[in-house]
């Protein structure tokens, strides 16, 4: 137990010493990531290639309101599950 907590502990203190992205830290370690779209922009599609986070968005509709979108990991483990938020916002005018 002690040398799993030590790697883990050299592991995320290495990720943080590189610069690891909010992203990449969601996906590698767990957590939560939070992506505040661009006005009037709605969220069509999403995923991990590698560990980049590409996803896909559209004009929003004039009829069509905000929405919140969780994409959430499901691991065989059932550990360091990250999830990433996506909030859509409309225009101010």
């Amino acid at each position: 137990m002690k040398k799993f907590v030590t790697v883990a502990a050299v592991m995320v203190l290495s990720c943080l010493a590189l610069g690891c992205t909010e992203n990449q830290r969601a996906r590698q370690w767990g957590g939560e990531s939070n992506i505040q779209l661009k006005c009037d922009q709605k969220l069509f599609d999403v995923t991990w290639k590698r560990t980049d986070l590409w996803y896909v968005t559209r004009a929003m509709r004039d009829n069509e309101t905000p929405e919140t979108y969780l994409f959430a990991e499901d691991s065989s483990w059932g550990m360091m599950e990250g999830t990433v938020k996506f909030v859509e916002t409309k225009c101010k005018k």
